[in-house]
C-alpha cells in the first residue's frame, strides 16, 4: 500500500530547522509535505493577491518569497540548515528572489512577465468543492465581472482622433522627480502621472464616450459553466480560454478555476486512494467484523472479515476498485483503504467467574515466577494535566529555597 496510509498510525518525528519563518508565513510546519506546502501557498496568494487586495502587496511578496524557497528541494535543505541568511549568501543567487507576480503566474498556468506584455492578465478564481462532486463529477455555475472592450468606441476611448498623447508625462504614464537629500545627494522618486493616471494619454471631457466614459472597457457579467469531471483533484486547474479581462491592443488572458476540496466527514483523499477509519468492538474484532459504509455515490458496502482472523487497533484493510475514479479511465479506481480502531469494554464489566471463562478461552497468558524479594505495587490512573501542574509547583518552590548552602537565622 506504500507509505501513504501508514501516516494514519505512525507519528512523525518533528524535523530540527534553525529558523521557521517561511513555514510561519505559509501557515505550516516544518513536516509540511510538497503537497501541504502548495495548498497554503494557493490559498494566501489567492486571497492576498493585488487584485483583491490592492494594500497587501508586501505581504504578497512574502508570501511569494517563502514558496519559491521552500517548493524548491534544495532551496528548503538549505534554509533548513542555515535559515534566511544561508538562502541570500548562496541559495538564491545573492538573495534576489523571483518576482511575485512570475511565481503565481507559473503556478497558476500564467507564463511570466514576457506573456503578460503581449496578453492582458489571468483572472484567477478558487472553487470550494465536495468529494462526492470530485467523485461523481458535476458542473457548476460561476457568474464573473469582467472588463470587455467597449462596443460603442471600440476600445478608444471617445471620438476617433480625440486621444492624444498626455504632455505632462510625455506618454509614459509616470512622472519622475528628483529629491536633494543633502550635499551631492539626490534621490529619483518615480510616481505615477497626476494629468493622465498613468495611461500616457489623454482624453477631453467632451469627446469622450459616454458609454465607458473615456476607460475604452466596461463591466460586464459573464456566466461561466464549470464541468467538474470525476477523479478530478484538490488544486486542480480548470482553463477558459480567453475568457479573462479584455484591455485594447492586448490578448485577453484566460480565467483559471482552481479546485478548492472541502474536508469530508468521513473520508480522507490520498492521491487516487480513498481513507477511512472504523471504530469496532472488541467482540467484532476478535469473532468477526461485519458494518455498513455509504459510498460517495449513494451505494452501501458490507464489510465482514474471515471467522478466527484477529483485528488489531490500527489494523490496515483494503478494498480494490472503491477509491476515488482515476481521471484518465473513470471506470477503474483506486483502493478503499480501512483502518480500525478497536474500543474496549468500561472496568469491570464482566463478573469475576465470568471473567475466568473468558480468560479459559482466550490464549494463556505469560507466566511470572513470583519470589519474597519482590516490591508489589499498584496501578493506578495517571493524569498528565495534574503531574504537569504538581511538576511547576515543585519546580516554583526550588526557585523559592535558599541558595548558596545554609544559612542561619539572625535576630
Amino acid at each position: 500500500m506504500g507509505s501513504g496510509p501508514a501516516q494514519l498510525v505512525t507519528s512523525v518525528k518533528a524535523k530540527m530547522v534553525k529558523e521557521t519563518g517561511y513555514y510561519d508565513t505559509l501557515g505550516v510546519n516544518p513536516n509540511a509535505s510538497p503537497d501541504e506546502i502548495k495548498k497554503a501557498y494557493r490559498k494566501l496568494a489567492l486571497k492576498y493577491h493585488p487584485d483583491k487586495n490592492p494594500n497587501e502587496g508586501e505581504k504578497f511578496k512574502l508570501i511569494s518569497q517563502a514558496y519559491e524557497v521552500l517548493s524548491d528541494p534544495k532551496k528548503r535543505d538549505l534554509y533548513d540548515q542555515g535559515g534566511e541568511q544561508a538562502i541570500k549568501e548562496g541559495g538564491l543567487s545573492g538573495g534576489h528572489f523571483s518576482s511575485p507576480m512570475d511565481i503565481f503566474d507559473m503556478f497558476f498556468g500564467g507564463g511570466g512577465r514576457m506573456n503578460r506584455e503581449k496578453r492582458g492578465k489571468n483572472v484567477v478564481h478558487q472553487l470550494s468543492v465536495s468529494l462526492e462532486e470530485l467523485y461523481n463529477g458535476a458542473s457548476r455555475k460561476l457568474a464573473l465581472q469582467k472588463n470587455v472592450i467597449c462596443s460603442k468606441c471600440e476600445g478608444r476611448g471617445g471620438k476617433k482622433g480625440a486621444v492624444e498623447k498626455c504632455t505632462t508625462c510625455k506618454g509614459r504614464g509616470i512622472q519622475v522627480h528628483i529629491q536633494q537629500l543633502g550635499p551631492g545627494m539626490v534621490q529619483q522618486i518615480q510616481t505615477m502621472c497626476s494629468d493622465c493616471h498613468g495611461e500616457g494619454e489623454r482624453i477631453n471631457a467632451k469627446d469622450r464616450c459616454k458609454q465607458c466614459n473615456g476607460n475604452k472597457v466596461i463591466r460586464e457579467k459573464k456566466i461561466l459553466e464549470v464541468h467538474i469531471k470525476k477523479g478530478m483533484r484538490d488544486g486542480q486547474k480548470i482553463l477558459f480560454h480567453g475568457e479573462g479581462d479584455q484591455e485594447p491592443g492586448l490578448e485577453p488572458g484566460d480565467v483559471v478555476i482552481v479546485l478548492d476540496q472541502r474536508d469530508h466527514a468521513v473520508f480522507q483523499r490520498q492521491d487516487d486512494n480513498l481513507i477511512m477509519k472504523m471504530e469496532i468492538a472488541l467482540v467484532e474484532a476478535l469473532c468477526g467484523v461485519k458494518k455498513t459504509v455509504d459510498t460517495l455515490d449513494g451505494r452501501t458496502l458490507l464489510i465482514t472479515s474471515h471467522p478466527g482472523e484477529v483485528i488489531k487497533y490500527g489494523h490496515l484493510k483494503c478494498i480494490q476498485n472503491e477509491g476515488m475514479p482515476l481521471q484518465r479511465d473513470p471506470f477503474e479506481k483506486g483502493l478503499l483503504i480501512i483502518q480500525f480502531l478497536v474500543t474496549f469494554p468500561e472496568s469491570n464489566w464482566l463478573s469475576t467467574d465470568r471473567i475466568l471463562a473468558l480468560e479459559a478461552l482466550l490464549p494463556p497468558r505469560e507466566h511470572v515466577m513470583v519470589t519474597d524479594d519482590m516490591d508489589v505495587v499498584e496501578l493506578v490512573e495517571f493524569d498528565p494535566k495534574e503531574e504537569s501542574g504538581r511538576y511547576r509547583g515543585e519546580a516554583y518552590d526550588e526557585d523559592e529555597r535558599p541558595r548558596g548552602g545554609v544559612q542561619c537565622q539572625t535576630s
